[in-house]
């Protein structure tokens, strides 16, 4: 695992919560007690921790078997082992502390989670969305048309896969890495990497002939799986 520890500054009013990024899982770790420390100001952010997982196991909660030890840089500047949990177990904890610091996050993650239902109701909004979002980054419609016909591509892969008994993420992953190996001769992970991101869409970090030549490797593997039936 090949981690780079960083520290995020300018969420929670400023307050420093530290990080860690797992390249293998794409996912970011973040300290469990400097978010309690950010949305309590208890003296104590350790001690107030302690408590709360006490409660949380009590109530039958699963997130504290959500917690990951971590090793993360202390004040004293030595690497310590520390609770981390990942974003989506994040937010799961702060809808569990009763702050009113907490309140606003708590009521971005409502809207949130309305604005998706409404999307299933109707699923051009989520289209229109993603539209919205593209053209804010800045990116062209030409881009934007040629990005939905790509998702759309993808999909038709994937349906592909399932129909031939591909339906694990860890499958779709290995056989994804092939396709992106093939032309680049790297890994999707070590592929975002190499262009210096880490959450975001590969694709929308991509050239045209990057994109054509990922959109060629799919098309390829899409008539090889219908062919071999593998």
């Amino acid at each position: 695992m090949n981690n780079k520890i960083e520290t995020i500054s300018n969420l929670f009013e400023g307050k420093e919560i530290r990080s860690i990024w797992d390249r293998e899982k794409e996912e970011y770790y973040f300290s469990v007690v400097d978010v309690v420390a950010a949305l309590t100001d208890s003296p104590e952010p350790r001690k107030y921790w302690s408590v709360l997982k006490s409660r949380l196991k009590k109530e039958g909660s699963e997130l504290t078997t959500k917690c990951s030890q971590l090793k993360m840089l202390a004040p004293d500047g030595k690497m310590r082992l520390r609770d981390a949990m990942i974003t989506a177990d994040i937010f799961r904890l702060i809808e569990s502390i009763p702050s009113p610091k907490a309140e606003p996050f708590k009521m971005w993650l409502a809207n949130l989670g309305s604005e998706r239902i409404d999307e299933v109701f109707d699923p051009e909004i989520a289209i229109k969305r993603a539209i919205d979002y593209y053209r804010k980054r800045g990116y062209s419609d030409k881009w934007i048309e040629t990005r939905l016909k790509g998702i759309l591509s993808r999909n038709k892969l994937t349906d592909v896969w399932k129909e031939n008994g591909i339906t694990k993420d860890y499958e779709y992953g290995i056989l994804t890495n092939e396709i992106y190996k093939s032309w680049s001769g790297m890994k999707s992970s070590e592929y975002k990497e190499y262009k210096g991101i880490r959450k975001e869409s590969l694709r929308d970090n991509m050239t045209d002939v990057e994109i054509a030549l990922t959109d060629l490797g799919e098309i390829a593997t899409r008539e090889l799986t219908k062919e071999y039936k593998p």
